[in-house]
């Protein structure tokens, strides 16, 4: 729930930023009407560092592989000890 407070928190802070500007004329309103597409184009460019950041740093596990793999094998141990067809080895 906090961070939905704080997504919204940013929303609406933008949002009363990019009126203000509407308002006070600083920025000439052809470029104000584009800073809402601006923004949707810099959240995406954000989320897709973030991505890939993290699959930069995606952590390897050997010990977890090694027990996925023994509980794969387990399984099909399992399964062919009740006559289910677990495919090819």
């Amino acid at each position: 729930m906090k961070h939905v407070v704080k997504i919204l928190t940013l929303v609406v802070a933008i949002t009363a930023f990019w009126i203000g500007l509407l308002q006070t004329s600083v920025v000439p309103c052809s470029h104000t009407w584009l800073l809402p597409i601006y923004f949707i184009v810099s959240l995406g460019c954000y989320g897709l560092l973030m991505v890939g950041i993290g699959l930069i740093c995606f952590p390897t596990c050997p010990q977890e592989a090694l027990l996925l793999q023994q509980d794969i094998k387990e399984a099909k141990e399992y399964l062919k000890r009740n006559k289910i067809d677990v495919g090819s080895d």
